[in-house]
């Protein structure tokens, strides 16, 4: 990638709307990724978390479940500051989309009956990030601005 390639990935036009989404999103995602890797917040850990994943079909299921927890907590990091927003919330994304159909499609819409809601919410939320960027107030700026310019 050329650093005109790179300034057009991480530039935005968008104002204050994105921070607005990236902090609830950002935090949500650490949460979930600390609950998977460091058996924080009532989660299972990686061992858990790994054979959890390995009993739904998800082999091998503690490199599904490190794979799944850093997406989620540095991730989450990413987000929250802004940093490399759009490929971040790709994967975030993509995260998602595995997370509706392994787990919660099969359970209806309702978070009450383990439904993919939520999985749903953050999916909208991080494809919106994937199109507009990080708006204001994020690193990628302080990047375009004073590294590739």
């Amino acid at each position: 990638m050329n650093t005109q390639q790179i300034t057009k990935l991480l530039s935005t036009t968008a104002g204050l709307a994105p921070l607005a989404l990236r902090i609830p999103v950002g935090i949500t995602f650490i949460a979930h990724g600390a609950q998977k890797l460091f058996a924080s917040f009532g989660g299972y850990g990686l061992e858990g978390t790994g054979q959890w994943m390995a009993s739904i079909g998800l082999e091998p299921g503690y490199l599904m479940a490190l794979l799944a927890g850093s997406a989620e907590f540095f991730g989450g990091i990413f987000i929250l500051i802004g940093l490399l927003t759009r490929p971040t919330a790709l994967v975030l994304a993509i995260t998602m989309l595995v997370a509706i159909f392994t787990v919660h499609i099969e359970n209806g819409l309702f978070m009450s009956n383990n439904g993919y809601e939520f999985a749903l919410a953050l999916l909208a939320i991080t494809v919106s990030l994937v199109f507009s960027g990080s708006g204001k107030l994020a690193v990628d700026n302080l990047i375009v601005k004073n590294w590739l310019k």
